[in-house]
Order: C-alpha cells, then structure tokens, then sequence
C-alpha cells in the first residue's frame, strides 16, 4: 500500500458525538482527544511523515467563550499528557497558525511542547492552532512584502514554490491526502493553498469514532486514486 507522506485531517463531530449520546459538547471533545491520539500513534506506525491535524480554527474563536476556554485548557492538559509518549515514539512537534493570539498560558505550554520534541525525527505532527487557510496566505504576503521593500528585484523572481517558504507550513511538502470527519463536504479554510492537488476523503464517521481501521480505510481509497495533477494518462 502506498503510503501518502503528508495527511492532513479536518477533525470534525466532537458535538455531534456527544449529542447522540446525551452528554455535553464538553464530552465530545475529549473523546476526540483520545481519537487523536490514536491515529497520531496510527500514522507512525504506518509510515506518514507528516500529519497536519485543524485543532483550532480562527473561526472557531465565535464559539461561547465556556467551549473556548475548554478547549484551550485541554490543548494545555492534551500537550502536557502526552508529551511524554510523543518522545518516547519520536514525534517531532509543530504548530501552525497565529500563535500570539491564544492565551499565554497555552502558548507557553505548546511552545515547551514543542522545543521539547524539537529534535525528534520521526513523523512531524503539525497542530493547526488558531489557523486559517486565508489568514496564512495574508500572512505570507505580508512575510514577502517585508522582503521586497528590501529587494526589489524579488517581486519578478517570486514563483508558486517561492512563495510557499512564507508559509506556515514552508519545508512539508503538500498534503497527498485530505480526510474530513462527519460527513460535511468543505474544507473549511484548512490549508487552502496546499491543498490543491490533494485527494479529499469524507468519512460519515464522527472524529471521537475514527481509528486506526477507519485511516487504513482512507489510505486505501486513496491508492484506488487516478493522480494526474491535470495531464493526460498516455495508454
């Protein structure tokens, strides 16, 4: 099975989840947590080498500021748990995304998280915390607008590969593969501009229900895919 280098997951149906159940949306998301960590440990085991995960939009802050706030403490409690088990399997931790915005102790703890791991070489796990597809190629433009007041003659070099080092994501190679959990058919603001040949998968699974068995599953859609990035297949 050909294994894609670089999947991203849009981790959608914590609410949902929950719901179902009766129980709080509090509840759901830390079933989701647990869903992370298994298919964190999932795509080491299989071979990924990067795994782009939306834990956290720029939109997700209209939520009701007792979700917000929840949700920032069990990114603190998640970092703190299971840093620990992320070294022990070499997992090399990142974030993406406007970091100086979210409150300085979360910060402070994903950054210790982060520098923690900073040596590890096996799967990258990028968090995509208060991201959004749109802000980061604003932010990109502006990263290259500083250049350019400072060399002028950038402007005619830059190029689509030129353009992706001012990124978030600059050095990962794009994703190959796209899940979205839940069942809804957008992207929603997630990695717009390295997205553009990605293969997008839609799992009916809400994310506290998807596993390991669940990614092999999306893996192996995946490999039934006709890749062409717009050329013709020759007979």
């Amino acid at each position: 099975m050909n294994i894609p280098s670089h999947i991203g997951i849009i981790m959608d149906g914590n609410g949902r989840w929950a719901r179902k159940r009766g129980l709080p949306r509090t509840a759901g998301h830390r079933a989701g947590t647990e869903a992370t960590r298994k298919i964190v440990r999932a795509c080491g085991e299989l071979g990924v080498s990067y795994l782009t995960i939306y834990t956290f939009s720029t939109e997700n802050w209209a939520r009701p500021k007792r979700e917000v706030t929840m949700l920032m403490d069990l990114l603190v409690e998640m970092t703190r748990r299971e840093i620990n088990n992320l070294h022990e399997n070499n997992v090399r931790l990142r974030a993406i995304g406007d970091l100086e915005k979210l409150p300085p102790k979360t910060r402070k703890v994903l950054l210790e998280g982060i520098e923690h791991l900073s040596r590890n070489t096996g799967l990258t796990l990028n968090l995509a915390v208060n991201y959004g597809g749109r802000a980061e190629i604003v932010h990109g433009v502006r990263e290259f607008a500083r250049r350019a007041l400072q060399q002028p003659d950038s402007i005619d070099k830059l190029d689509e590969k030129g353009f992706s080092d001012y990124l978030y994501t600059a050095g990962d190679p794009d994703p190959e593969l796209i899940i979205r959990t839940g069942g809804d058919c957008r992207i929603s603001n997630f990695l717009l501009w390295q997205a553009a040949y990605s293969e997008l998968y839609i799992s009916d699974r809400l994310w506290p229900d998807f596993d390991k068995e669940a990614l092999i599953e999306a893996i192996s859609d995946y490999n039934r895919r006709d890749r062409r990035f717009g050329k013709v297949r020759e007979e």
